[in-house]
């Protein structure tokens, strides 16, 4: 099984992917680590990707997802997916697949933006991403107010994992 856990930059996708991996004993994945190049000097610039830019990501993304199913491997991937034809080009296989939307507060995601220093996003991005946002009806809806073991957890139950 694969599960995706989704949202805007600053939800916390990679902290609770993470743990929920660790916990699983599964493999992780960041999706961000599949950008090109010329992607995170766009968005470290403060421009936000377009669907041009995310075509060569989504496509490399969609691909390591189904050499994981292939393999028979289980893993979390902390993917933003935020627009809905993403998403579709990420479920590869459905039945093998679960989406987790992290969602929450936009003034605890932009704190949290503000206070990070490692990563190429900047908190000036958000309001993009919650522009671009098209919330999924088919996933677990998660909110962030919780620690990430909470929400790891709440994760767990409700997957039945």
């Amino acid at each position: 099984m694969i599960v995706v856990v989704m949202g805007v930059s600053g939800a916390g996708k990679t902290t609770v992917g993470v743990r929920l991996a660790r916990d699983l004993g599964w493999e992780f994945l960041d999706a961000d680590d599949l950008h090109p190049a010329a992607n995170i000097e766009k968005m470290r610039a403060g421009k936000p990707l377009d669907d041009r830019d995310r075509a060569p990501w989504l496509a490399a993304l969609a691909a390591r997802i189904r050499q994981l199913l292939d393999a028979g491997r289980d893993a979390v991937i902390a993917c933003s997916a935020l627009k809905a034809a993403y998403r579709a080009q990420l479920l590869v296989d459905p039945a093998r697949m679960r989406l987790v939307h992290l969602t929450g507060d936009p003034a605890l995601i932009a704190a949290r933006l503000a206070s990070r220093t490692e990563h190429f996003m900047p908190p000036g991005l958000l309001a993009t991403q919650l522009a671009a946002l098209e919330p999924p009806e088919d996933a677990l809806r998660v909110d962030i107010g919780g620690t990430p073991e909470e929400i790891a957890a709440a994760v767990r139950r409700a997957l039945g994992l």
